[in-house]
């Protein structure tokens, strides 16, 4: 399937908006439907259809006069517009629960996030397999993520150790970072940091439930 060519970089609310768009589609598959509009797709989720129009236009992908946008068509074009078409190698630091958590969830794969490797500095979890990933010791992190070219790191330990974590993993050469420690990390500027802290989710969803029942 050729793709019209991508011409600027995304808005981060859009690249937040598209992995939405394939749940959708996903779900619409498995209803034996072939073809989406984007008022369908603005319908199930609650959005403007001319925003939605507009995002899926950035992934290249051509609808039909008529029938919309070819279902799995629209699917390969969104995953080819997040990079989940390719499978990028990752590290985890924190073979706790949390960490634990992220190896066992299958579903990252079909995302293209390929956790390879498990750090501790837990002496009594080293060497634990966990999804038949092995927890190393963080000793091995940056040397193991400079050999390998690894460019993605996954931050599961508390606050505190964080950012200990993020700058073993720069030293090694990762550039991106997806930080679950509820912290702020100081990275250079060619470092990637996505937090995705828990605590401000709940918050949100606490406030508007308070703001519900009044």
């Amino acid at each position: 399937m050729v793709l019209e060519k991508q011409v600027k970089a995304l808005s981060e609310r859009t690249l937040r908006r598209l992995p939405r768009y394939i749940e959708i589609l996903k779900r619409l598959k498995s209803e034996k439907i072939e073809f989406a509009s984007s008022n369908m797709i603005a319908d199930e989720l609650g959005l403007d259809s001319i925003q939605v129009r507009k995002d899926l236009a950035a992934t290249g992908v051509i609808g039909k006069p008529k029938l919309g946008f070819a279902i799995d068509e629209l699917i390969f074009g969104i995953k080819h517009t997040l990079n989940w078409d390719n499978q990028t190698d990752a590290f985890l630091v924190g073979a706790g629960s949390l960490g634990s958590a992220i190896l066992g969830y299958k579903t990252f794969s079909d995302h293209g996030l390929n956790i390879i490797a498990a750090f501790e500095n837990e002496p009594s979890k080293v060497g634990e397999i966990i999804n038949h990933i092995t927890v190393l010791p963080i000793e091995k992190l940056s040397d193991m993520a400079y050999r390998m070219k690894v460019h993605i790191g996954v931050i599961t330990v508390p606050a505190d150790e964080a950012q200990k974590v993020a700058d073993m993993m720069i030293e090694g050469g990762i550039k991106a970072i997806w930080n679950f420690a509820p912290v702020h990390l100081k990275v250079p500027d060619f470092v990637i940091v996505e937090n995705a802290q828990l605590s401000h989710s709940l918050g949100v969803l606490t406030h508007k439930l308070a703001e519900s029942l009044k």
